[in-house]
């Protein structure tokens, strides 16, 4: 009895706990704009110094687990950060905040995430890959732009892959992507808006700004196209 009592139990707070989270997400979604909050959070946190980087860390992963488009956040990073601090803000941010969605789809939503993916080929077919290669696809579905990172999070905790290799696996895959997003972002220099002035840069700093930006570009754009083609031809096989 008590054993049963404790299941039903665990039940009824995961469902609580699914239902908190959809409700802040709906809240958000519905009542504000979540970009604006994101311009005005980074425009705070890049007047509180040293402290910053630690509460970006925090917001990115609130944003990552209530399924909020973080690209306003990577680049924001480049821009607060600059590119060195803001590749290692977003890199921490999101690596914990896909293993903390992990964790949630893993032990907390279940069934909603299954519900969320059913019917959906690519998922299953990235499933069936998992169960073969494990970390490997992992790595791959995180260079490749093709699967959306958010609800991918929750979808590998339905899987076979275990937390360390999706935690590794996450975050050397958004390595590429990471640094170029976030130089993009430390060229634009008031963050789209957020205020965060700079002073103007010379001809010499805007050519060799250039030269890096094509440089990532390239790479980045190189490393895809080999993930992809790699994802694809697991998957097929």
């Amino acid at each position: 009895m008590r054993r049963v009592a404790s299941f039903r139990q665990g039940r009824v707070l995961k469902i609580l706990a699914m239902l908190l989270a959809a409700g802040l997400l709906l809240a958000a979604a519905r009542y504000f704009d979540v970009q604006t909050l994101f311009r005005q959070a980074l425009q705070w946190i890049a007047d509180l110094g040293p402290t910053g980087p630690i509460l970006f860390v925090a917001l990115y992963i609130i944003a990552c687990v209530l399924l909020l488009p973080g690209s306003i956040l990577t680049l924001g990073a480049g821009v607060v950060f600059g590119l060195g601090k803001g590749f290692i803000a977003v890199s921490v941010g999101a690596t914990l905040g896909a293993t903390c969605a992990f964790l949630v789809g893993r032990y907390l939503a279940r069934d909603w995430v299954a519900a969320k993916i059913a019917g959906n080929e690519k998922f299953r077919a990235v499933d069936d890959a998992v169960a073969r290669e494990g970390w490997k696809i992992v790595f791959l579905t995180r260079l490749s732009p093709v699967f959306p990172f958010n609800i991918l999070n929750y979808a590998f905790g339905l899987t076979k892959v275990g937390l360390k290799d999706f935690f590794l696996a996450s975050w050397i895959g958004m390595i590429p992507g990471t640094i170029m997003y976030v130089y993009i972002g430390s060229l634009a220099g008031d963050l789209a808006g957020l205020g965060a002035g700079g002073r103007e840069r010379t001809a010499g700093e805007w050519a060799l700004y250039g030269v890096g930006f094509l440089a990532t570009v390239a790479v980045t754009v190189v490393v895809t196209r080999l993930a992809r083609k790699a994802l694809a031809g697991k998957i097929a096989a």
